[in-house]
């Protein structure tokens, strides 16, 4: 199983199968609700390797991921439309798409034994736009 993910805004970034290690999809509703809530939330937190650029590549686009983390909220450009593709045997299996998502976590961490280092990004979809999340599958069928 592998994951494509696509950001696209002022600037696009794509992450591909080599560079991404784990996605989650969370939707989240208070725990003291005591029917189904209108107050609901959708999540995304992906997780990934910094590649290290070889034979004068370009560097990998996790560097944009942390340039996005820090536009501030009054900046239109601080919400994304982030697609995630989850592909098992050459198909895509899940499609998830957040149209107006925004960080709410970006963190790096570097090691001397697992080369480079990984990342952990989670962004959330703007609240009143939740009706538009789309979480698609069933593509090879």
């Amino acid at each position: 199983m592998g994951f494509k993910v696509k950001v696209e805004g002022a600037e696009n970034i794509d992450l591909g199968i080599e560079s991404l290690l784990t996605v989650e999809f969370k939707t989240d509703t208070p725990d003291d609700s005591n029917a189904r809530s209108t107050d609901l939330g959708t999540t995304l937190v992906i997780n990934g390797k910094i590649l290290t650029p070889v034979d004068g590549e370009e560097a990998d686009s996790t560097i944009k991921l942390a340039q996005w983390s820090l536009v501030p909220a009054e900046k239109a450009d601080c919400y994304r439309n982030v697609t995630v593709d989850v592909i098992s045997a050459s198909q895509v299996v899940r499609q998830i798409n957040l149209p107006n998502a925004f960080v709410v976590d970006y963190e790096e961490s570097y090691g001397d034994e697992e080369g480079v280092g990984t990342f952990s990004l989670c962004v959330k979809q703007k609240k009143d736009k939740t009706a538009q999340v789309k979480f698609e599958g069933g593509f090879g069928e």
